[in-house]
């Protein structure tokens, strides 16, 4: 089952206050991009989290999941849980780096 694009404009809409949020289809599922940055990974209209230290406090309750055949394990983020999700997003924000330009 592929994500639906309700649920991609609804995770959108709960991080909107982080900054600049954009997504974009890739391999039939949806990357969101916070102020440039691919923060969350959705597939199957769950939203991933690589698992990274930045995180691991904030999500030491979540649920742990793959997101497709042969990706490493993943944290599973309550999207539902907009305090959270911002907090996460807020966190991975400053640890993750800008994407290297394509030549």
């Amino acid at each position: 089952m592929a994500t639906d694009i309700g649920f991609v404009e609804y995770v959108c809409e709960q991080v909107a206050e982080c900054g600049h949020v954009t997504n974009r289809k890739m391999f039939g599922e949806y990357m969101v991009y916070v102020n440039l940055k691919p923060l969350l990974l959705l597939c199957d209209n769950t939203v991933f989290i690589k698992k990274i230290e930045a995180v691991a406090d904030l999500l030491a309750d979540a649920s742990c999941g793959f997101p497709y055949k042969g990706a490493k394990e993943h944290y599973i983020l309550d999207i539902d849980d907009r305090d959270l999700s911002v907090e996460v997003v807020r966190a991975l924000d400053k640890v993750t780096p800008l994407p290297k330009p394509k030549k």
